[in-house]
């Protein structure tokens, strides 16, 4: 029986993704490799360290630990001001009464995401409240489709991971709450989130958790 939710943060709560793009955007053409959205597609779900990785992997170019810190520093910064004046507006679709919804219906309720700034995030748009647990990259080192940053989520929450549902819309993720042995929501498109146990293209679609959870 499922008595709990764990929710990924970018493209599932909030949409900040797009900071995200200009951010890595940015630091590329800094370091002179071409990043479009077909290589930000790739990183979805995955930690700021991982998603350097891949980026310099892309441009076939080495850099040394203190360069990588440096340059995930700097990647930060820039979303941080991208990100700086967002507000409620940037919460998604049917969001908030959904997570309300679930709260009266005694769902608990969980992040589980590889932002380290999930926290001031769901600050700026008023619902840290709306959450029991934050794991976040602050907490957890692993990246999806590890399935760390869940089982942790689950952990805090007091439920085995079969009593716990997910929603993502990255393919990392899915295959993380998968492999956490917990059914998955795909938010998105059904061509890359197919494996999850029902795709929806937002919250308005199940504004009732306790039906959603009784069609599983």
């Amino acid at each position: 029986m499922i008595q709990g939710f764990l929710f990924d943060l970018d493209g599932v709560i909030v949409d900040t993704a797009k900071y995200h793009f200009v951010a890595w955007q940015r630091m590329a053409s800094a370091l002179g490799i071409e990043f479009g959205h077909e290589e930000n597609e790739q990183l979805k779900g995955i930690s700021r360290v991982e998603s350097l990785e891949r980026i310099l992997t892309w441009g076939q170019l080495t850099l040394s630990p203190e360069e990588k810190m440096h340059w995930m520093h700097q990647k930060n910064q820039w979303y941080l001001e991208c990100i700086d004046q967002i507000g409620g507006e940037e919460t998604l679709p049917g969001v908030a009464h959904f997570l309300d919804k679930a709260r009266i219906q005694g769902f608990k309720i969980a992040l589980g995401s590889a932002s380290k700034n999930a926290v001031p995030i769901l600050e700026r748009i008023g619902l840290l409240d709306a959450f029991d647990a934050i794991v976040d990259g602050t907490v957890v080192s692993a990246s999806k489709p590890n399935p760390e940053v869940f089982l942790e989520g689950a952990r805090l929450l007091g439920l085995a991971p079969e009593a716990c549902l997910v929603f993502e819309d990255a393919a990392a993720g899915v295959e993380a709450a998968q492999a956490g042995g917990m059914a998955c929501i795909g938010l998105g498109d059904p061509q890359v989130l197919g494996s999850a146990h029902r795709v929806i293209q937002s919250f308005i679609e199940i504004p009732d958790p306790q039906l959603l959870v009784d069609s599983l």
